[in-house]
């Protein structure tokens, strides 16, 4: 059974998504553009076709909600 404080944690994260978003808008417009590019002309995405674009990502995504913290927490995606 999970307490109150979980849901509370939850929803305070997702209240952050937008601002740590922002931060990423260049590597998640790269990996959109990866995404996009490899699946045109109705090809199925593949791992890893887009991997450096997808780490970079993830990587802003870490340090910046690294940086919204004092702690930092590991941003599983």
């Amino acid at each position: 059974m999970s307490g109150p404080n979980v849901w509370s944690r939850s929803r305070e994260k997702l209240r952050q998504f937008p601002e740590v978003f922002a931060q990423c808008a260049g590597e998640a417009a790269a990996y959109g553009k990866c995404v996009t590019a490899t699946t045109k002309g109705r090809q199925e995405l593949h791992k890893d076709l887009c991997v450096k674009e997808f780490e970079a990502l993830k990587t802003c995504f870490t340090n910046a909600v690294s940086h919204i913290h004092d702690t930092p927490y590991a941003l599983v995606i």
